[in-house]
């Protein structure tokens, strides 16, 4: 028996309480990881509420994890993890392995076997389990405990610059300046992007400079809009609410992409000709596979790319989610392990 300690909620919508379970005996294939920190993501927060309706009680939320390896399953002993070291843990806990979107290096989009973290137990918690490929080995000189949020927001915000191939001439606006979208400017600065950040708070121009960006656009004033026609090879959404869209279709030079990773309820409405002229086109993404989660965290161990956090003791599980509720982070909040 190996019994864990958590947080959970018990039904949609509840305060999380304390939640201790027995994780049974350890897979073959698994890593158990003894939590050091763990994000807190809006995600979360849409798994505790049932917003997209699949979540399953009682749930452990958590799946922007950082800890330390403290057990190895027999089959996962010879993968390159050694007991001691640092890993991280991402949206996804599983994947099969040896369907074709795995076998092709595409296990996020894994349908066999794929399973969230979070439904998978997730990280606000003293210990976790994963599949050992989605335990991403972390460089020892990380800031780790800034380094969680990374593991969720910032492969959602790095996916589309590996897809789109962004490159130091790129040109890439970023829709909404928040959990996901500050992290997309530090990404693009280090990668020697040009960077133009939309907001509709001008209160937070100098900071969103600050972070980066080459210029910062009202995104509620027309004519600033208007005057960027042709401008981006790649506009990255990070908002999950539904704008006027045109004038960001408008803003893409030939060939240009838009790319939403922020989850936006109602239907785009896109022109045929909005696509059609210009060689136009629109796109999604999730997360990452582990390879390209480790690419991250290499590159942001090396290019010193931090998200902007804010720390709580996981103790005070229920202020932190307040917090991210009431739209108070700046701008990812984090937990730390006091069990």
């Amino acid at each position: 028996m190996t019994m864990i300690k958590s947080y959970a909620a018990q039904q949609a919508g509840a305060e999380l309480e304390l939640y201790e379970y027995d994780a049974g005996q350890l897979a073959p294939e698994d890593v158990e990881v003894t939590v050091e920190y763990c994000g807190v993501c809006h995600s979360d927060l849409s798994m505790i509420d049932n917003e997209w309706g699949f979540s399953q009680y009682p749930l452990v939320p958590g799946h922007e994890v950082i800890g330390r390896v403290s057990a190895l399953g027999s089959a996962a002993q010879d993968k390159g993890l050694k007991i001691g070291q640092r890993v991280g843990i991402g949206w996804t806990a599983r994947s099969c392995q040896h369907c074709d979107a795995c076998i092709s290096g595409n296990q996020i989009n894994c349908r066999e076997g794929s399973v969230p973290t979070i439904m998978n137990r997730g990280g606000f918690a003293d210990k976790i389990r994963a599949d050992w490929q989605w335990a991403i080995p972390l460089p020892e000189e990380m800031d780790f405990a800034t380094a969680g949020p990374l593991l969720c927001g910032g492969i959602t915000v790095f996916k589309p610059l590996l897809t789109h191939h962004i490159t130091a001439m790129s040109r890439v606006g970023v829709i909404g300046i928040g959990g996901l979208g500050h992290i997309a400017i530090k990404l693009l600065r280090a990668m020697g992007a040009e960077v133009t950040a939309f907001s509709s708070n001008p209160s937070k121009t100098q900071e969103i400079l600050d972070m980066g960006a080459d210029r910062v656009v009202n995104s509620r004033d027309p004519q600033e809009l208007s005057a960027l026609a042709g401008q981006f090879d790649l506009i990255i959404n990070t908002v999950n609410v539904s704008l006027d869209w045109m004038p960001y279709f408008t803003a893409l030079a030939p060939g240009g992409n838009f790319h939403t990773v922020g989850a936006v309820m109602k239907p785009f409405e896109v022109p045929a000709f909005s696509l059609i002229s210009g060689d136009h086109g629109i796109s999604g993404s999730a997360t990452g596979n582990p390879a390209e989660l480790r690419t991250l965290m290499k590159l942001a161990t090396r290019a010193r790319v931090a998200p902007q956090t804010e720390e709580f003791p996981m103790s005070k599980v229920n202020e932190a989610l307040q917090h991210v509720r009431d739209g108070k982070a700046r701008y990812r909040v984090v937990l730390k392990a006091d069990f």
